[in-house]
């Protein structure tokens, strides 16, 4: 007995030896750890995954808008055949308005249920076809944005979802190019498909950093812009502008009530007869006033305009008077005159020059 007592202390040395003796895991980043190699893709999930199927039906069902009715109509046949490939059912109830998805029997893939249910998503919020099935795809994903309740004020809404869009789309299609997603906006709503790391990079200096493999795993905060927040707003001046007024510290002189205004007046020891007599002209003496100023406004109407005065024509100045012989001249000359004849002058000047030249040779 004392034996096993004594080695029992020996035993448990040897245990905590052994215990520190364990290899210890090596240190490494999270960062390192949580990144995907580059061109690693997830295997594709088959059949061979889930050869019993499911258990159970699942189903999901939408509504959709009126406008959408003819397009969905026609590119319905499309999306049966695209959601038939996962072994997914798709009805279309125009009488309803509603879109519905369902699994059958020989559906493997679990989660083909939720990718059918955000592709009719899409459908309703005036996605196109094409662009709308890439999320049956296991690298992709979308989101369905509401921003219709992010701002209160109608007007103000519409202005900051037409700068979301840009000028001829252009913010839209930058944002596009920068995050490799395709964005719709619509209505309330904003939808956007994509991988899901340009689901939520929207800087291209984010996209660029990724690039280089030692910044990849390292805080980006110092190369990121940091902006201060101001009120840009500035504050609306009142239409009216109160003057303040000097400060005195004598306080304001009392108003005057009316009892004083009519011992001043006197009209305070009047009658009452008296003072309803008073009341009377006064009403009477504004009445004639406008009385006659209507009529003088009804008068106006037949006072005849003013006649502009008859201006005399100007008997024409001897000094402006036309040499009605002067001219008959010079239309003489221009008719005897042939175009491109020579004067009299230049004809004799050219005489004289053949004659000098015939001399010369002589």
């Amino acid at each position: 007995m004392a034996s096993s007592k004594l080695d029992s202390p020996a035993a448990a040395s040897g245990k905590s030896e052994f215990r520190s003796q364990k290899p210890k895991p090596e240190n490494r980043d999270e960062s390192e750890l949580l990144t995907v190699p580059d061109g690693w893709k997830e295997p594709a999930f088959s059949k061979e995954d889930n050869p019993r199927g499911l258990l159970e039906e699942s189903s999901f069902a939408t509504l959709f808008p009126k406008y959408r009715e003819a397009y969905l109509k026609e590119c319905w046949p499309l999306v049966q055949k695209a959601l038939n490939e996962h072994h997914v059912n798709a009805t279309l109830d125009l009488i309803e308005g509603s879109m519905t998805v369902c699994t059958t029997k020989k559906t493997f893939d679990p989660y083909i249920i939720i990718r059918a249910r955000d592709l009719i998503k899409l459908l309703a919020r005036s996605v196109s076809f094409e662009q709308a099935v890439r999320i049956l795809q296991d690298d992709v994903a979308c989101d369905i944005i509401k921003i219709g309740s992010l701002v209160r004020n109608k007007e103000r809404f519409v202005k900051r979802r037409q700068r979301l869009i840009g000028p001829k789309g252009s913010t839209l299609k930058a944002l596009e190019l920068l995050t490799n997603c395709y964005i719709m906006v619509q209505g309330n709503t904003v939808s956007a498909i994509g991988p899901f790391s340009g689901l939520k990079e929207t800087l291209m200096i984010k996209r660029e950093l990724a690039k280089d493999s030692e910044l990849r795993s390292q805080s980006w905060e110092r190369f990121l812009p940091q902006f201060k927040h101001k009120n840009v707003n500035k504050r609306k001046e009142p239409k009216k502008k109160t003057v303040k007024k000097e400060y005195t510290p004598f306080p304001p002189p009392q108003p005057e009530s009316q009892i004083d205004k009519e011992l001043a007046s006197g009209e305070y020891f009047l009658k009452a007869s008296q003072k309803k007599r008073q009341k009377m002209e006064a009403i009477k003496a504004k009445q004639a006033e406008a009385l006659s100023k209507r009529q003088e406004e009804r008068n106006k109407a037949f006072i005849p305009p003013k006649e502009k005065p008859i201006v005399k024509p100007k008997e024409a100045s001897t000094e402006t008077k036309i040499d009605v012989a002067a001219l008959k001249e010079k239309v003489k000359k221009a008719k005897s005159k042939k175009l491109g004849a020579l004067t009299a002058d230049e004809v004799k000047l050219k005489m004289e020059a053949d004659e000098k030249k015939k001399k010369k040779r002589k």
